[in-house]
């Protein structure tokens, strides 16, 4: 059955999802601040709005798909937040914010009435865009009821828990070890590079035994043996993750030993690369003083 949402945030993540929507034969009403971000949809049929909060007085369920807590605190509550429109029943957040964040914008929108269905999601641009994304869903049973066939249009859907923030600490807790897979796997293959292995026999070894993970299944065949560096998403939003999951642990007071390394490491490739950077260039960060590169067979 079509229905018309809202969408907040068509990037590189918002705006394969979006699509998809359309793909399911939805109507949207759309906004972003890239203008280039927004044309494929509207070409599409999606409308425009001129500000979140013309987004919220369009339509009753909004998502947003936002890379930082601080712009999904102002694109929820700022002075033309979603808020302050007159329609809007229903927020989905699909940005990772963090627990404490997630929590704080619930119970605002919640003193308005606005029901906050908590749902980062985990896969990349490619999951996004594929409709195989892992969908983490915290919301009470019965929102999840009524907006799960919606949300599967996305990839498969967790129901993880009912309070606001549980989604978030899902998804930190899966990125932090996507985040640890990339860097100790770029340390491991460029040690073994500097020894004389080759990266690609390396690579295929390891995906046949117990050490295969995403880094070496996916990114390091994908981006970092042809050198292309293009798997999708910034280090910048990388470090972000890891930086919320070490800040939640030690709020909770959990050791989080190995994660400090980590992020340490996340920050390092975030100084010296760039937060524009590709996360799959974290692997400079061991090549450079190895003197070696990690590429696959000409």
């Amino acid at each position: 059955m079509s229905q018309h949402f809202g969408f907040v945030g068509v990037g590189r993540m918002g705006g394969h999802m979006a699509g998809r929507l359309l793909d399911a034969g939805h109507k949207l009403t759309i906004f972003d601040i890239s203008e280039a971000a927004m044309a494929p949809l509207l070409a599409r049929g999606a409308v425009r709005a001129g500000s979140p909060r013309e987004v919220a007085s369009a339509v009753e369920t909004v998502f947003v798909s936002l890379p930082t807590p601080d712009i999904v605190h102002a694109v929820a509550l700022g002075p033309d937040g979603l808020a302050s429109g007159n329609r809007i029943k229903t927020y989905i957040d699909l940005s990772t914010t963090g627990p404490r964040m997630a929590a704080e914008v619930a119970a605002a929108l919640g003193q308005r009435e606005i029901t906050t269905i908590d749902s980062p999601v985990s896969g990349g641009v490619g999951g996004a865009k594929a409709g195989t994304l892992a969908v983490m869903v915290a919301s009470p049973a019965k929102d999840f009821a009524r907006l799960e066939p919606v949300l599967k249009t996305f990839g498969r859907v967790f129901h993880v828990g009912e309070r606001a923030g549980l989604g978030q600490t899902m998804k930190l807790a899966n990125n932090m070890l996507s985040a640890a897979a990339m860097a100790i796997s770029s340390e491991a293959i460029v040690m073994g590079v500097k020894a004389g292995l080759d990266a690609q026999t390396m690579v295929d070894v390891i995906n046949a035994g117990s050490g295969r993970n995403t880094a070496t299944q996916d990114k390091f065949p994908k981006a970092i043996l042809p050198r292309s560096f293009n798997y999708g998403f910034a280090a910048g939003l990388m470090f972000k993750d890891v930086k919320l999951c070490v800040e939640e642990a030690a709020a909770l007071k959990v050791p989080m030993v190995v994660g400090a390394a980590v992020h340490k490491l996340w920050q390092q490739a975030n100084i010296e690369n760039g937060p524009a950077s590709d996360i799959t260039e974290i692997v400079r960060l061991m090549e450079k003083p190895a003197g070696v590169e990690v590429k696959g067979r000409s």
